[in-house]
């Protein structure tokens, strides 16, 4: 089929490689070139990268609402276009050009998790499992009707930054079964559970040594590796990034302190106790967390 590939970050790179060996990619759209790094250089985007790397055509509009840029969508003739984590708003016309629409592949069981940080929530709440659906794309927020899903749990030691990974070769896959079925029947979203993830505030990314372990845990794993989670210690700002709940059994809680370190880089809770596995100093890379007590001396409490 003649595909429009339309994304911007990494998550989006395994799904258009995995459509351009098995279809015709007309054109892709990403998100203009943006400033980055020291220089604050105009960078293209990891899907813009991998677009020209497979000689396709890049297109990075600032916008999709003009007339101009949405005869030049039509003009493509694309049988349908696949949409992951774009970034912009696409209007009706453009939802409505190619002959079997517009299908996103969103990061979430639907209608659990719409909007902009799926995997972020999912593993901030708790959840038990997540997955991949594939949705034909409306005017609504991610509420459009589903045409196929497939799932993953959410281990006790998964952090953001694994599920991102698994859940981009899953959609890669799903969408190119789903492309080989076209059309499909769709399943209609159910009114019941439905959920909004917001996008992350950096202010939520400052740990909170008062809440009991397990919120602590999932905190420091669902905001890992980005923006990452993080506490002072001696003056400096230091991300924690992955931990696990301590045994409470042999470190106690109602005895200690929140922010107490116990032993090693094991921090009381409010309730109970996480033992940190990996973190990161500023301008420094992310290290096990034996590498970084070896130049880092922790105090009594941590603030």
């Amino acid at each position: 089929m003649r595909v429009v590939f339309m994304g911007t970050p990494a998550f989006s790179v395994p799904a258009l490689k995995a459509i351009a060996a098995a279809h015709q990619v007309v054109a892709v759209y990403s998100q203009p070139p943006r400033a980055a790094g020291r220089g604050q250089k105009p960078r293209p985007s990891p899907v813009q990268d991998a677009a020209e790397a497979l000689g396709i055509a890049v297109r990075t509009p600032e916008r999709l609402r003009g007339a101009d840029e949405q005869a030049a969508f039509a003009a493509l003739g694309a049988d349908v276009a696949v949409v992951v984590a774009y970034g912009l708003i696409l209007p009706q016309p453009v939802l409505d050009a190619p002959r079997l629409g517009c299908l996103n592949i969103h990061a979430s069981i639907l209608p659990r998790w719409r909007g902009a940080a799926p995997i972020h929530r999912a593993v901030m709440t708790g959840d038990a499992e997540t997955g991949t659906a594939i949705m034909q794309m409306e005017a609504g927020l991610d509420t459009g009707p589903v045409l196929a899903e497939a799932r993953t749990p959410i281990g006790p030691e998964d952090t953001t930054g694994d599920l991102h990974d698994r859940l981009a070769a899953m959609g890669a896959a799903l969408i190119v079964d789903t492309l080989a079925r076209l059309p499909l029947a769709a399943r209609p979203q159910p009114d019941a559970g439905v959920t909004y993830a917001a996008k992350i505030d950096k202010a939520e990314a400052r740990i909170d040594w008062t809440l009991p372990a397990a919120q602590v845990d999932r905190l420091i794993r669902g905001l890992s590796p980005f923006p990452g989670a993080w506490c002072e210690i001696a003056g400096e700002r230091v991300k924690l990034l992955r931990s696990r709940l301590a045994d409470t059994g042999a470190v106690g809680s109602a005895a200690h302190t929140p922010g107490q370190v116990l032993e090693g880089f094991t921090i009381a809770c409010g309730d109970g106790a996480i033992e940190v596995m990996q973190a990161q100093r500023q301008g420094k890379r992310p290290m096990p967390a034996a590498e970084i007590l070896r130049g880092l001396t922790l105090p009594a409490t941590l603030d």
